[in-house]
C-alpha cells in the first residue's frame, strides 16, 4: 500500500511490530518505537476542548527522540532557544567524517560513539588555544546515519569563528577555521581512540590484533576528508543547524511504499544531483532504523568550550558585555497551541464556527488493546 501523508513511520512500526517488540531488541529501540507507535492516540490519553457548538480531542505526543514529528518540535523549540542565548558573531558548521572502513567498529562499539563528541570538541579546541589563545563556543551533534540510513558515524560541530582570550578581557573577532590543519588532529584522536580500545580489551571485532592494528595504521596514513562552512550571522547558523539538532534519521514525506514486502522512500543522491529511491525488504529497514535510536541518556546536543554548562554560568555575561549585545536569556516554553500556530500558522483551538474552544476534560490513557470508557 502507499504509505499514509499523517504518519508513515507510526504505520510501518504498527505493521512489523514482530519485527522489533521482542527480547532481543536493544531496550532503548524498543522503547523509542512503542512510543512512536502510541504518539497521537488514545494510548497516551488526550486533552478535550470545547466551544458552544464543537469539541475537539487533541492527544497527547509522544516525545520520543525517534518520532519525526515531535523531533520536529523539539528542534524548532531548542532553534529558538538558541536564539536568545548565542550571541550574534559569524559561527562556521564543521563536519568531521572518517573513512567508511571504521563505521563497522563503532556500530559494534556503541560505548564508543559517546566519546566521540568530546574528541570532536577537544580537537578545536586545541587547535583555537595553539592558534590564538582563545576559547571557542561549540556545540556537538553526533550523527550516525548517511542519506540512504546507512551506518555513518560523523560529528556535525557548530562553533564561534571568535573566541574569548584565556585572560577574559578580550573578545577576538576574527578565528578562521583551518580544514587542513584540523583534519590531522581528528584523525589521530579517533585511531588513537581504537587503538586504546583495543588494547584495554573493549574493542569487539571478528579482526585479529594483527589485521586490526593494520587496518588502524592504513586509515592513519590516508586523508580523511572535513567540511567547513560558514556564516555570516546568528540566524543564518541556526536555520542550517536545524536541520541536523534533534533530527530522527528519516523524514515523514520520504516514504513512498509501504507493504508486507517492502519498504521504500526516497532520498537525493549527492553525486549523481538527482532523487532516487532506496528500496529494503522490512526486517532490513527496522534494523537499519533501529541503528540509529540513541542509548538511554544519550544527549542528541552537546555543549562544549564556553558553552559547557560550568563555563557558561561564569562567562556568558562577560562575553555578551564585551560584544556589547544585550543576553535575552532562556525564553519561556511555548504552550502547545501556540507552538503550532507558530510553526504551521493554523490555531489548533479555533473552531469552524470562528468560535474559540476551551479546555473541557483529560482523558486518561487507553488500557492495553482497549478503547476510551
Amino acid at each position: 500500500m502507499t504509505a499514509s501523508r499523517a504518519r508513515p513511520l507510526r504505520d510501518v512500526l504498527a505493521m512489523h511490530r514482530d519485527e522489533w517488540d521482542r527480547d532481543d531488541t536493544r531496550p532503548a529501540v524498543r522503547e523509542a518505537f512503542a512510543k512512536v507507535v502510541d504518539c497521537g492516540t488514545e494510548a497516551l490519553g488526550a486533552e478535550v476542548f470545547a466551544s458552544d457548538t464543537e469539541e475537539r480531542v487533541v492527544y497527547h505526543t509522544c516525545k520520543s527522540r525517534a518520532c519525526p514529528s515531535c523531533g520536529y518540535q523539539a528542534t524548532r523549540a531548542w532553534q529558538r532557544d538558541q536564539w536568545r542565548e548565542l550571541p550574534d558573531v559569524p559561527y562556521a558548521h564543521v563536519c568531521l567524517t572518517m573513512p567508511n572502513v571504521l563505521w563497522p567498529l563503532f556500530r559494534r562499539n556503541r560505548h564508543l560513539l559517546r566519546d566521540l563528541p568530546v574528541l570532536g570538541a577537544q580537537v578545536l579546541q586545541q587547535w583555537a588555544r595553539q592558534k590564538y589563545g582563545i576559547r571557542l563556543m561549540i556545540v556537538v551533534i553526533p550523527h550516525t546515519f548517511g542519506r540512504h540510513l546507512n551506518f555513518n558515524s560523523h560529528l556535525h560541530i557548530l562553533v564561534s569563528e571568535g573566541g574569548l582570550r584565556e585572560d577574559d578581557t578580550q573578545w577576538r573577532a576574527r578565528a578562521r577555521l583551518d580544514r587542513k590543519a584540523l583534519m590531522p588532529m581528528w584523525r589521530y584522536a579517533v585511531i588513537t581512540l581504537l587503538r586504546e580500545a583495543a588494547r584495554a580489551g573493549v574493542l569487539d571485532t571478528d579482526m585479529s590484533r594483527g589485521a586490526l592494528l593494520q587496518l588502524l595504521t592504513a586509515q592513519y596514513e590516508r586523508w580523511w576528508n572535513i567540511d567547513v562552512k560558514r556564516f555570516k550571522s546568528k540566524k543564518q547558523f541556526l536555520g542550517y543547524a536545524g536541520r541536523y539538532a534533534r533530527r530522527p534519521p528519516i523524514a515523514q514525506h520520504r516514504f513512498r511504499t509501504i507493504s508486507r514486502q517492502e519498504i521504500r522512500f526516497v532520498t537525493k543522491d549527492t553525486r549523481t544531483k538527482s532523487t532516487v529511491e532506496t528500496t529494503y525488504t522490512p526486517a532490513e529497514f527496522l534494523a537499519t532504523l533501529a541503528d540509529h535510536v540513541p542509548d538511554r541518556y544519550r544527549h542528541n546536543v552537546r555543549y562544549f568550550g564556553l558553552l559547557a554548562p560550568r563555563v557558561k554560568c561564569q562567562t556568558h555575561d562577560a562575553v555578551f558585555a564585551l560584544l556589547g549585545q544585550e543576553r535575552l536569556g532562556k525564553p519561556r516554553r511555548l504552550w502547545w497551541a501556540a507552538s503550532l500556530q507558530r510553526s504551521f500558522g493554523v490555531d489548533p483551538l479555533l473552531g469552524r464556527d470562528g468560535q474559540r474552544m476551551r479546555w473541557a476534560r483529560r482523558v486518561p490513557p487507553a488500557p492495553s488493546g482497549g478503547k476510551w470508557a
